[in-house]
């Protein structure tokens, strides 16, 4: 060890004397080329571990759809071996790349009816497995995009931890640039809940995706303490985000497992048909819900017992609700049922798993909600 010391303080002492005997231009240069390359360095790791805010290319200004789709089991193609909920999902696409593509494909079908036949802007799911299964989604829409059509090139996603339960988490799929350096799980490790910020024309609008606890799966002895505990993380983001500026674009959506009347969407994370109140109680933030108030035989996303359901909402803040930056039109809410249903029902027609299919493979066993946002032009 010793005499490693003394070979590494004899290169020092050597590299120095040689420094020191360079002319003066010659150490001048030296220092600069030094000062340089520390510069690239510092560069590349704040470009690698603080990326910049996306900028982007102005967007033209007007209606900006979007669409809420809870998608129903959307394994990937790797089998990685998951827990014995999912393992058969996990096996099945990996292992049965027609059934894969079938899936992938019946929700590109779907999807890209919006909109004129090109699809929602910015597309947010929920019961993803994974980021690759992510990319797989974005691959299938852009393969049967019309031509001339803006591709689905930007991708928000965290996959969870190993014990969060399922292995199913929110993505977001966009043709409009997503802030990476804010895109975030909020609350603790196993909740379903992602934020990530849709950033255009100099405007910011901050996007959360949510799945909440089943009732099947509630925790705790109060019904319902599992989805107050997703509506109170919401609702704590929102509310710091208002205290900072109350002029703040926010818009959360997922499948809450509970209808827009029930105590943990109304009362915990104050969502409301009142568009005066959510307006005029910024210091109180409330949340317009474009489902709250509406009939579930016009706007029910699924089925139970032949009962239909809203249990796929989406709420935005007083910000959508103006003329600056993004804004939303809560009259254009819509749930689109077309060739979706089977047997003359208004039932979703699933896609089931590789045993259940007597009926064919349909879909997903959730109808997606769409709204059309507003987006202001580049100050």
């Amino acid at each position: 060890m010793a005499r490693k010391r003394d070979q590494s303080q004899q290169a020092v002492e050597t590299a120095v004397r040689f420094f020191l005997g360079l002319p003066t231009k010659a150490r001048l240069a030296v220092v600069v080329l030094a000062l340089v390359a520390g510069a690239i360095a510092l560069a590349v790791w704040v470009r690698r571990d603080h990326p910049p805010s996306p900028a982007g290319p102005p967007v033209p200004p007007g209606a900006v759809v979007f669409m809420f789709w809870n998608v129903e089991n959307l394994f990937d193609d790797r089998d990685d071996k998951r827990n014995s909920i999912d393992d058969k999902y996990d096996n099945w696409f990996a292992h049965d790349p027609a059934a894969r593509t079938l899936k992938y494909d019946h929700l590109a079908e779907v999807i890209l009816k919006e909109n004129d036949g090109k699809g929602p802007d910015i597309l947010a799911c929920v019961e993803v497995e994974s980021i690759r299964a992510a990319e797989l989604l974005a691959e299938a829409l852009n393969a049967k995009l019309p031509a001339g059509v803006a591709r689905y090139d930007h991708l928000a996603m965290k996959e969870l931890s190993g014990n969060a339960g399922r292995f199913m988490a929110p993505c977001v799929i966009s043709r409009l640039p997503l802030d990476q350096s804010r895109t975030k799980l909020l609350g603790s490790h196993n909740l379903r809940v992602l934020e990530t910020h849709v950033v255009a024309n100099g405007a910011d609008l901050c996007l959360v995706a949510s799945h909440w606890t089943s009732q099947l799966s509630d925790d705790g002895t109060r019904k319902g303490s599992g989805r107050d505990k997703y509506a109170t993380t919401i609702s704590a983001e929102y509310e710091a985000m208002m205290a900072a500026n109350p002029d703040a674009d926010f818009l959360v959506c997922g499948d809450f497992n509970t209808t827009p009347d029930s105590d943990p969407v109304a009362r915990a994370l104050r969502m409301t048909a009142d568009r005066a109140a959510v307006v005029s109680t910024r210091t109180e933030p409330r949340l317009l819900g474009l489902l709250s108030g509406k009939s579930p035989k016009e706007f029910g996303t699924l089925t139970y017992k032949n009962k239909p359901l809203i249990y796929d909402q989406i709420g935005v803040s007083p910000g959508l609700l103006d003329d600056a930056g993004w804004g939303c039109d809560p009259a254009s809410v819509r749930v689109p049922t077309d060739g979706m249903t089977r047997g003359g029902t208004r039932n979703p027609w699933r896609f089931g798993d590789a045993d259940d299919n007597p009926q064919g493979r349909g879909y997903a066993d959730h109808f997606p909600v769409v709204v059309n946002l507003k987006l202001a032009a580049a100050p």
